[in-house]
């Protein structure tokens, strides 16, 4: 089953070439890493996996730039496992796209259906299901920054309505046991924005609790201080998951590459969205 890319021409643009443009934009951006990157031509495994933002590429791309700089040093893994919310309320509480390809303009990135399957086989909650994905953007967005930097890329799309640190520990630990049976060399991208249409000011002391326990490898802890805090975190449930997966396979620490509002792209400082590119290691 072919999924087409439902958000070109709205979080991204629509014409391959202006989408390639926009992408080196987002590279070369005061607020992104400066250069367009080189990847490396062989895999320099360093990285378990990252946090990326989601929204339009005009807002969060030159942050989430950041992320894929890291990676394009990094070399193409056999798999992405890609995680993000679920915005829409459809499909199971966390659902897996098990099978076919994602298009977007830049071309088609096929499903590793064998690690999909093998994913949903070890979880209590994961289930094969389309119609979590057809309208969710979190992931989608992703897609076109990888295959600027891969001819080709391989990926497990999983969307996350249920954010609890249940739910993300089990889902660790099917990844896990999947990878590891398949012996598969994959990087996770755990898809987020930070918090939503807060004062510039509130966003950044928010969203700099929250970016202290990712980057203290404290999933409970993240879990607790949004709940508290109230947080308008929407990925917390991804990043959950991608700390418990790193604390199962010898991750070390997390740190913060790059952190801005869409107050810093834009200038409105009143109502801004918090984005955050972090890589776990």
């Amino acid at each position: 089953m072919k999924r087409q890319a439902r958000w070109a021409g709205q979080f991204y643009e629509a014409d391959p070439k202006t989408l390639r443009e926009r992408i080196e934009w987002a590279f070369t951006h005061r607020l992104g890493p400066g250069e367009i990157p080189k990847p490396s031509p062989e895999r320099v495994r360093q990285s378990i996996g990252f946090v990326a933002p989601h929204a339009g590429y005009v807002y969060s791309g030159p942050v989430a730039a950041h992320t894929y700089a890291r990676i394009a040093k990094e070399g193409k893994p056999d798999t992405f496992i890609l995680i993000g919310p679920n915005h829409t309320g459809l499909g199971a509480a966390v659902a897996v796209w098990t099978e076919g390809a994602w298009e977007t303009p830049l071309g088609e990135a096929p499903v590793d259906e064998e690690l999909a399957a093998e994913i949903v086989k070890n979880s209590r909650f994961a289930k094969p299901d389309t119609t979590a994905h057809k309208e969710e953007h979190s992931l989608e967005v992703q897609i076109p920054f990888l295959q600027y930097l891969f001819s080709e890329v391989t990926i497990v799309p999983i969307t996350v309505m249920y954010q609890a640190p249940e739910t993300s520990k089990d889902l660790a630990k099917a990844i896990t046991e999947a990878v590891k049976k398949l012996g598969r060399d994959v990087t996770i991208i755990a898809s987020s924005d930070m918090s939503h249409y807060e004062p510039h000011e509130i966003a950044v002391r928010k969203d700099r609790e929250a970016l202290e326990k990712i980057t203290s490898m404290d999933p409970e802890g993240l879990y607790k201080i949004v709940i508290e805090k109230d947080i308008s975190m929407c990925g917390y449930g991804p990043v959950m998951t991608l700390l418990y997966y790193a604390k199962e396979n010898g991750g070390e620490g997390a740190e913060v590459l790059k952190y801005a509002t869409s107050g810093d792209v834009t200038g409105e400082r009143a109502w801004v969205v918090g984005y955050a590119a972090v890589r776990v290691y």
